[in-house]
């Protein structure tokens, strides 16, 4: 189970943190900024810190961490990137974000720190289905898809509900295609304030900025040679979209603060819970980015629509957890299933998977339908 520990004056504040993150399956501690030592931090080990806004002092922890603040400032968000925080939010807290930003820093963790992203991309193209799990029709149809589509160059854009697997289905389409030697790099669109997008799009060069103390590259020119997945673009502000429209025309980007371009080889795969057309039509979002991005579109079903694969997910999950938190195995009854199989899922995949943690902690040696009822 992932620990966070929350920094926080606010007595309300942590307390609410500290209930929605243990409902989601985390482990939390929670405390006053000033009241942790270094040397309690490290002895706990924490996977994240959630901290007030003096992101050097917590940057010395040597953690992840997320900024959360109830009075957001530009100066503040560049302060915080520039001592390197995951994400930096302003109350009240959008959960959603918070969780997904949270969700990412455990998988990174998760992952062998000596591997480089080359062996890991050669390693995981050798793995059946890239982790999308299922045989119904409905994934079966985006299966074919990726297939088809991962040899190419082809501009992707992925859309669905939250929860439902976007990520795996732009991971997939890279490990199949002939950049899988090459970086897959992601950017959540919508977890960069809009002040600091292009610069972590296109990077910027020393000076660009008050804290622009180097030169540093953007996301494009990190994947360069491979895969860019811009999760999230329908969040992205006008002004970055205009640029991204360039990058993606001409196949070059310029950094803040330079009057050169940078040629950049780059295949760009984006995706979106939001309904394009619609922003489109409230003129917040480019119709010339849309089929730029769009050659290809993949909608990735929600899970009310693929119930058919519900067992073989939560048989797949039992597995992951019990490696992951060293215990054995557990069934799933019968009923106990038929009942998993007829709940509504808004949450999708992410939710199913919370949910099966929290079965196999709680339940007895197998899971029953009375266990369902309990903690779902």
């Amino acid at each position: 189970m992932a620990k966070v520990l929350i920094l926080e004056q606010s007595k309300s504040m942590r307390n609410t943190l500290r209930e929605r993150l243990e409902f989601e399956g985390f482990a939390t501690t929670v405390a006053e900024r000033g009241e942790v030592s270094p040397t309690a931090v490290a002895r706990r080990g924490y996977d994240a810190i959630l901290a007030g806004e003096e992101s050097r002092k917590v940057a010395e922890l040597g953690i992840p961490f997320i900024i959360v603040t109830p009075e957001g400032t530009i100066d503040g968000a560049v302060e915080a990137v520039r001592s390197g925080a995951e994400d930096y939010l302003t109350t009240p807290v959008d959960m959603n974000r918070l969780l997904g930003s949270l969700r990412r820093i455990v998988e990174r963790n998760e992952q062998p720190q000596a591997e480089t992203v080359q062996r890991r991309a050669r390693r995981r193209a050798t793995e059946p289905s890239s982790d999308i799990i299922g045989s119904s029709a409905a994934i079966e149809h985006v299966r074919r898809l990726i297939e088809k589509v991962a040899p190419s160059d082809a501009r992707v854009l992925i859309t669905g509900e939250n929860g439902t697997g976007k990520e795996l289905v732009a991971r997939s389409l890279h490990l199949k295609s002939a950049r899988a030697d090459c970086p897959f790099v992601e950017v959540n669109c919508a977890a960069i304030p809009s002040e600091l997008i292009e610069s972590e799009l296109f990077g910027h060069e020393r000076g660009a900025f008050t804290s622009a103390i180097k030169q540093r590259k953007g996301k494009f020119e990190q994947a360069n040679g491979g895969t860019l997945f811009m999760d999230e673009i329908g969040d992205m502000s006008l002004s970055a979209q205009a640029k991204v429209l360039r990058a993606l025309q001409e196949n070059k980007i310029s950094r803040v603060g330079s009057d050169k371009d940078v040629t950049v080889d780059v295949r760009v795969v984006a995706a979106t819970n939001k309904d394009i057309r619609a922003e489109i039509a409230k003129g917040n979002f480019r119709e010339d980015l849309y089929h730029r991005l769009s050659v290809i579109l993949i909608k990735v079903p929600p899970l009310r629509e693929r119930a058919d694969d519900i067992a073989e997910l939560v048989e797949h999950f039992i597995r992951q957890i019990a490696a992951e938190h060293h215990i054995a195995t557990k069934s799933v009854e019968a009923d106990a299933m038929a009942t998993l199989r007829s709940m509504p899922w808004s949450g999708n995949i992410r939710e199913l998977r919370n949910v099966v943690e929290r079965l196999m902690i709680l339940s007895g040696d197998s899971v029953t339908a009375e266990d369902v009822r309990l903690y779902c």
